[in-house]
């Protein structure tokens, strides 16, 4: 017998009828002689009501009262999939994050896991229950209910996976696996049978909405095997593993990219040890993530240090950073938020040279300007103007030929 984790997202639990599909593709895993544990979102758009109705209550709603009424969502789903699959004769039992005891730091919004209690769901498995567990919530050490962050689902199925020790795990979508770039822009993008931890974990990182990449870096931590599955299938898939040998053979795997990106500049910086720690530790003790990050040559003492934050941030970001601009001596902030990042990622960039050149050459001959670089041993990622967004990805996805079977 097996343990299964599935997590099926907003989309597959939309609506009555959507969930009493996920009720039958339950029980037919619990049928072929399997331990069964789900972990769901909220209907799709749900969140997204219960945030608006946060911001018509008040301009910066209380974080402790945000994340008890955004999490309300996965309550009314995890309700109505165990009464579902009790109605059909399969036993089951729901759990809020705080029942099965989800334990997370007091960072509201963004809360990260420090502990899963599993007593309470292996104590149901025993007795032969589906446990369905409310996803993207848990609580802190003082009871307080915490969110996870936008597509905090998948980190806690993969969260729970790896407490169990499941084998493995199933994130149930709208797309059938991972695709080498959003075959919404590109009609030759190709579904891969497999992707390293890594390559998904920076194809996260870059912009592909399939995993969060929390949730990769805890698959990838305790070595959760995990599958990419549609809800409206059973075909396709994508296992998300560990590098095997003949990974290597793709340069490049896949083209992603992110419209979710502001660029903020500050000007005239001294250029003097300790003024980029004193710009950044207070974007860091707010919680904001930054994503790249560029200094210029310094000129008669002074630089620029320009910077990407996701477009949500700019507002704080940019605060933070006009606070802090007298003090260290700089000129003035100016922000950007007409851009978008585009990447290429592969395992195989690690023996191979030149595919940085190929990339720069590429966008060069449709006459993209690249504004920002960054790059790591497995992925390339440029800041280029938005508009060119889909036409970068198109031409780098040709280039690479990634329509190709490797």
């Amino acid at each position: 017998m097996s343990l299964v984790v599935q997590k099926y997202g907003g989309t597959s639990v939309a609506n009555i009828d959507k969930i009493a599909s996920v009720a039958r593709k339950v029980i037919r895993t619990r049928e072929a002689g399997n331990d069964v544990v789900v972990v769901l979102s909220a209907m799709a758009g749900e969140t997204d009501r219960l945030i608006n109705m946060a911001q018509k209550a008040a301009d910066e709603p209380d974080a402790r009262e945000y994340d008890s009424l955004i999490s309300t969502g996965e309550q009314v789903t995890v309700t109505l999939l165990a009464i579902m699959l009790n109605g059909m004769g399969c036993p089951a039992k729901s759990f809020l994050g705080f029942q099965v005891r989800v334990l997370t730091d007091q960072a509201f919004k963004k809360a990260r896991i420090l502990q899963v209690e599993t007593t309470a769901i292996l104590d149901e498995l025993k007795k032969g229950t589906v446990v369905v567990v409310a996803g993207f919530q848990g609580v802190d050490r003082e009871n307080n209910v915490t969110t996870l962050g936008r597509g905090g689902s998948d980190t806690s199925a993969v969260a729970l996976a790896a407490a169990l020790k499941a084998d493995v795990c199933d994130i149930y979508t709208d797309v059938d696996g991972v695709y080498t770039t959003d075959p919404n822009i590109c009609s030759r993008a190709r579904r891969m049978d497999r992707i390293t931890y890594d390559e998904m974990l920076e194809m996260a990182r870059a912009g592909a909405k399939v995993l969060q990449p929390r949730a990769v870096e805890l698959a990838k931590k305790y070595n959760v095997p995990v599958y990419v599955k549609s809800s409206f299938t059973d075909e396709g898939g994508t296992l998300v593993t560990k590098e095997e040998r003949d990974m290597e053979k793709e340069v490049v795997s896949g083209v992603t990219y992110d419209r979710d990106q502001a660029k903020i500049t500050v000007v005239h910086v001294p250029d003097r040890p300790g003024v980029a720690a004193r710009l950044f530790t207070p974007l860091s003790e707010h919680n904001i993530v930054v994503d790249m990050i560029i200094q210029n040559a310094s000129i008669d003492g002074h630089t620029d240090l320009t910077f990407t934050v996701s477009r949500k941030d700019i507002r704080e970001a940019t605060r933070i950073i006009s606070e802090v601009l007298k003090d260290v001596g700089a000129e003035k902030v100016e922000v950007d938020d007409n851009v978008a990042k585009v990447s290429i990622i592969g395992v195989g960039m690690i023996s191979h040279s030149g595919v940085a050149a190929k990339m720069f050459a590429t966008l060069a001959r449709e006459g993209i300007n690249i504004m920002m670089i960054s790059t790591s041993e497995i992925k390339v990622s440029c800041v280029v103007e938005a508009k060119y967004t889909e036409l970068a990805v198109t031409v780098l996805h040709d280039a690479f030929e990634l329509e190709k079977e490797s």
